[in-house]
């Protein structure tokens, strides 16, 4: 397992800032690079082989489309063995069981053993910033990289190496050696990381245990003492906490890279802007982890022609992007129908929704927006169609939740509320429109230090910690 936050807050990240800092600029990278590797190690030792294999066979073609390149030589056989073999390792260790698993299920065929392969954490984010490496040398958008332990740094960078967000090359591509350090800079990494560690502990980790304690019709998950939530209130209320905890566990961990890659003098772009804002379909997947949607839109919506080839082609390629991207998230039919669902809305709001819903009142379309997502959230929590069925059935029934369902949902009232607000920007806001006030400096420095505690004392007594995007 990875270290333990108190560790990773206390001990590693320290030393790693420590060390990165005493020494000379030219050695920055490969301090870098090998605290990344000790970082995912102490996880998954027996996959640093792997992650060491993905960097040399993508340095490799990354050299190799380059040198055809430069003779004016085609690359395109270079360009599709490199992304051909990064799809391979994702498959294998992502989708051989489901695979295996379907396969039984085909009539008149001899059954094969199931595949329990353990998934490497983090591979669907460094197989994905691998292929856009060679991507984008390809498409002359960055240069390649001659200095293997440069990148094998860039692959490895461990602020955002296990749940993203996806850095794409040709974002970092000046960074990985032109960047400088800078005190403010640092003291705003600190300030992002703790915020983002607060999102996590303090909101997600709340919101998590409501979602539990809430989510089965027939009591059988026990929290606090307290079973069976049944009834169309817990339904709503536990379905609005899941979509706020995994909002607040993702955003949390993306402001975590952020800030912690600030502190090293990098700057990734954001991958979350209050999605639960939105009008449409369309904008909250401007919204939600954007590093995902922008992947997927520049490496294969638009080569695939985007919108410029008429109106059923890019029906068509919605469907296969959506399609891909709900099997990114996981080997179960549930993802790909989340997918699909999303490539649905999309399709429907492109051709005619978009119209209706700008000419209708902005709460009417974010209600539209928000009970849209929610659905979508069922679809991607449960695996099990019947399972999903029975809640769906709750979410539309007139049963009374008991008690003590409603006994729990008052305890975790204040929470809630103070989620639902932080989701939104009301608090950015304000805060901008004093930042530059001295109470307001001083402020944030003190607010980040009662953070830090509440983040440090709920960590030592927390048993309930999920890491959700862990497992993508």
């Amino acid at each position: 397992m990875l270290f333990s936050s108190n560790v990773f807050l206390f001990a590693f990240l320290p030393s790693v800032l420590l060390i990165y800092y005493l020494c000379p600029r030219a050695l920055r990278n490969p301090v870098l690079l090998l605290w990344s590797l000790v970082f995912y190690g102490w996880g998954e030792p027996v996959y640093l082989f792997l992650m060491v294999g993905t960097i040399l066979v993508n340095y490799f073609f990354g050299a190799a489309i380059h040198v055809r390149m430069q003779k004016n030589r085609n690359a395109k056989w270079f360009l599709f063995g490199g992304v051909a073999i990064n799809l391979l390792l994702l498959g294998f260790f992502k989708y051989a069981g489901f695979i295996a698993e379907q396969y039984n299920h085909i009539p008149f065929l001899p059954d094969i053993s199931v595949p329990e392969i353990e998934l490497p954490i983090g591979i669907s984010f460094y197989v994905f910033q691998s292929m856009s490496y060679i991507i984008d040398v390809y498409r002359k958008d960055a240069p390649v990289q001659k200095n293997v332990l440069t990148f094998g740094t860039y692959v490895t960078l461990f602020p955002q190496l296990i749940a993203g967000p996806i850095v794409r090359y040709y974002d970092v591509a000046q960074q990985m050696d032109g960047r400088r350090e800078s005190v403010s800079q640092f003291a705003s990494g600190v300030s992002r990381f703790i915020t983002g560690l607060g999102k996590k502990v303090l909101i997600a980790n709340a919101m998590g245990l409501l979602w539990e304690g809430t989510r089965d019709a027939y009591g059988n998950v026990e929290i606090m003492g307290l079973v069976h939530y049944d009834g169309v209130l817990a339904a709503w209320v536990g379905i609005i906490a899941y979509a706020l905890q995994i909002y607040f566990d993702f955003s949390g961990y993306s402001d975590m890279a952020i800030g912690l890659g600030r502190m090293f003098g990098f700057e990734f772009l954001e991958n979350f802007n209050y999605p639960y804002i939105s009008k449409s379909i369309t904008e909250f997947w401007r919204r939600w982890h954007i590093s995902l949607s922008t992947w997927f839109k520049e490496y294969v919506y638009i080569p695939l022609g985007g919108n410029r080839k008429g109106l059923p082609r890019q029906i068509v390629n919605l469907l296969v992007v959506w399609g891909l991207t709900g099997f990114w998230h996981g080997s179960s039919w549930n993802f790909l129908l989340w997918g699909l669902y999303y490539a649905l809305l999309l399709i429907i709001e492109k051709l005619f929704l978009l119209k209706v819903l700008k000419k209708l009142p902005s709460v009417l379309t974010r209600v539209y927006s928000l009970v849209a997502v929610l659905f979508g959230w069922a679809l991607f929590y449960f695996v099990d169609m019947g399972e999903l069925g029975a809640f769906f059935s709750r979410l539309f029934s007139t049963g009374a939740t008991d008690v003590y369902g409603t006994n729990l949902i008052l305890s975790y009232l204040p929470i809630l509320g103070i989620a639902l607000i932080c989701a939104t920007p009301l608090g950015k806001l304000i805060y901008s429109r004093y930042e530059n006030t001295a109470v307001v400096r001083w402020g944030r420095i003190l607010g980040c230090g009662v953070l830090l505690l509440l983040c440090v004392a709920a960590l030592a007594s927390q048993s309930y910690n999920p890491f959700i995007y862990f497992r993508f």
